[in-house]
């Protein structure tokens, strides 16, 4: 039985949710609304779409690794874009202060994919397959525990962030868990 071979939207609607994932997960919650990340994300989708050849031509793990440097590489820009842009600081420092944290952990993140040693490409590994299971997961599912295992948030404010109770959160958590287990299952059974 012979597969179709994806078509070039499917590839990069994958990427996308992919590159979502990890936008959500390196920067602060606090901008994700503000600044419209997505547009970054895009952007990224369009480079992407540029070398989708080489792309497509690369193994699951290097592809996911130069998505997430062309992706890193965007960020950052939009970073130092939106702190430039900064009016007041006095009524912009919690922002900027957000800004400056999510540009540390995205350099952070850059400088840890150059450096070589196998425990530390292991762990780059495995965090690309939790990434991606997590971008397997409906949105509000997904937002949650990326708010509080990532971000360190409680579930009352995740509540507020997306405008719900503590129970639903709770819920969304709870379910948001099981098929992230069942996902990196699937992927990898060892897990």
């Amino acid at each position: 039985m012979s597969t179709q071979p994806e078509s070039t939207g499917d590839v990069l609607e994958r990427y996308r949710a992919y590159l979502n994932c990890l936008t959500y997960i390196q920067v602060d919650p606090r901008l994700w609304r503000r600044f419209g990340w997505s547009d970054v994300v895009n952007h990224t989708l369009l480079e992407a779409y540029r070398d989708l050849a080489k792309l497509q031509a690369l193994d699951e793990a290097d592809r996911n690794r130069r998505l997430r440097r062309m992706l890193l590489n965007n960020l950052l820009e939009r970073i130092e874009h939106e702190r430039a842009e900064m009016r007041d600081y006095r009524r912009e420092a919690s922002l900027d202060e957000a800004l400056a944290g999510s540009s540390c952990n995205l350099q952070k993140w850059l400088v840890e994919e150059h450096v070589g040693p196998a425990g530390r490409a292991d762990a780059a590994e495995r965090g690309a397959l939790l990434a991606d299971a997590l971008s397997q997961l409906p949105q509000r599912e997904r937002e949650a525990l990326i708010l509080q295992k990532y971000h360190g948030w409680s579930l009352a404010q995740i509540a507020e962030h997306l405008g719900c109770t503590i129970g639903a959160v709770a819920g969304l958590h709870a379910r948001g868990l099981k098929r992230l287990r069942e996902l990196l299952i699937e992927t990898d059974p060892s897990v």
